[in-house]
């Protein structure tokens, strides 16, 4: 069945349709990948976008029910130069088509991925809809018809829409915390903007056990669970949309509490400081990202998936300061802060880019906790 990529621009690419049939329409945005499809794809962090895929052979080792990184898709549609229909792995369990259509996403095919690449490049992330109910060169009255609805999209209520209807606790995989054993583990409550499944499985084998709270949880809430520290998840939309999400955060810092921020994490607790963020014109989607610490004279290949970034510039001096930066591009990629105790990171550390290069981030929580409960000296 034939296909078609429609930009704002007016820009047509012609494909064939993979997954569902129907129109969507979405943020069209790239990641740079070469595996982790399926990571990808299942990160409600990328909701309202639809994504396109540099690397031309997507699904080569198939879709497995281990690797997800939450119960579904949150993207609006899928753009891939070729899907692999005989993919190759024992841990297969589907094709990639297959886990399209399961999911009822949208998806083309045979795509030039590397022109349309450029031109998100050149012209900035831009709406788009992927569409099969027509040609828009053999029938231009219904693509005029349809560009209003592709100009006017926005990526609103994502929190909202992503996080988790009610508290769950997952208990931990492990009784050795900080290479000690330990008969209580440490207590983490994780708030879900959008939580990829790996950033709970990363604390569950630190000895933590983890309660997920809805996103809109109150500093109230959390301190009804008297926790040991406060994790702030990725997620997806323009993070000063969430007025209510960022007052309770500096609520809940004003009281002392051990903090380790990823991605919207990072940028509500900014937020929350007193600073600004931007959107960046084509955003950080991929596992290259090369991400520099002055203090460790190090520099880190990691994973990321953003459209926005903390202008550490607006962020006042006794506040907090830039522990980490963008080496392509100079854009703030961490921080620490004084006022509380708390660091944040705009990557993924949980996503093992390099291929475990930041997870010692984790480590450095839990020490942080440790500290905070007497345990060990200092963090």
């Amino acid at each position: 069945m034939q296909s078609y990529l429609i930009l704002a621009n007016g820009q047509v690419f012609r494909g064939q349709s993979i997954g569902c049939p129907g129109t969507t329409i979405g943020e069209v945005v790239f990641a740079t990948g070469m595996v982790g499809f399926e990571e990808t794809l299942t990160d409600p962090s990328y909701y309202g976008q639809i994504i396109t895929q540099t690397y031309p052979l997507i699904g080569n080792y198939g879709m497995n029910s281990e690797d997800v990184e939450s119960g579904k898709i949150w993207a609006k549609g899928y753009i891939v130069r070729e899907a692999c229909k005989t993919p190759s792995n024992f841990r297969s369990e589907e094709t990639l088509d297959a886990f399209l259509k399961k999911n009822g996403i949208i998806g083309i095919e045979g795509v030039d991925t590397r022109s349309l690449t450029r031109t998100l490049r050149e012209s900035g992330v831009m709406n788009g809809a992927i569409t099969t109910e027509f040609d828009p060169d053999a029938e231009p009255e219904k693509k005029a018809a349809l560009m209003p609805a592709i100009t006017a999209y926005a990526v609103t209520e994502a929190v909202a829409t992503v996080t988790c209807a009610a508290p769950k606790t997952f208990e931990p995989t492990t009784n050795v915390i900080d290479g000690r054993e330990v008969e209580t583990p440490l207590h983490v409550a994780l708030l879900d903007l959008g939580c990829k499944n790996n950033i709970v499985r990363c604390l569950q084998k630190r000895g933590c056990r983890v309660t997920v709270l809805p996103g809109t949880a109150t500093a109230a809430e959390l301190a009804a669970l008297n926790p040991d520290g406060l994790m702030l998840s990725n997620g997806p939309g323009d993070p000063a949309e969430n007025v209510g999400i960022i007052a309770n955060i500096k609520q809940m810092l004003d009281t002392g509490i051990p903090t380790f921020g990823i991605c919207l994490g990072h940028q509500l607790t900014a937020l929350a400081a007193g600073a600004k963020t931007c959107k960046l014109k084509y955003g950080h989607r991929g596992a290259n990202q090369p991400v520099t610490s002055p203090a460790k004279q190090r520099t880190f290949i990691t994973s990321q998936n953003h459209g926005y970034a903390v202008m550490a510039d607006t962020l006042p001096e006794t506040v907090g300061k830039m522990s980490y930066f963008n080496a392509n591009d100079g854009t703030c990629e961490g921080m620490d802060y004084f006022k509380w105790n708390c660091f944040t990171v705009q990557f993924h550390p949980e996503a093992n880019g390099g291929p475990k290069d930041t997870e010692f981030l984790f480590d450095e929580f839990v020490k942080r906790m440790l500290a905070a409960k007497g345990v060990i000296n200092d963090a």
